[in-house]
């Protein structure tokens, strides 16, 4: 499985992306504690996550910059 494109999260809207925030900070929870418990099958799901996440945050902090130029 590869690592998602940012491509992907462009076309949602910011309720959108902050609902996929949220949800994917989730995940990277419950990612990290299967970890924690040894419980993990598939460890590069947690590079996964905080790669999406990352790319989320990115795309939000883009978005209220541009808006705050306007």
């Amino acid at each position: 499985m590869p690592l998602p494109k940012i491509d992907d999260w462009r076309e949602l809207s910011d309720e959108e992306i902050s609902e996929q925030i949220l949800a994917t900070k989730k995940e990277l929870f419950e990612l990290r504690l299967q970890k924690a418990t040894r419980q993990l099958e598939k460890p590069h799901l947690v590079r996964h996550a905080k790669h999406k996440l990352a790319q989320l945050m990115l795309l939000e902090s883009q978005r209220t910059a541009a808006a705050k130029e306007k």
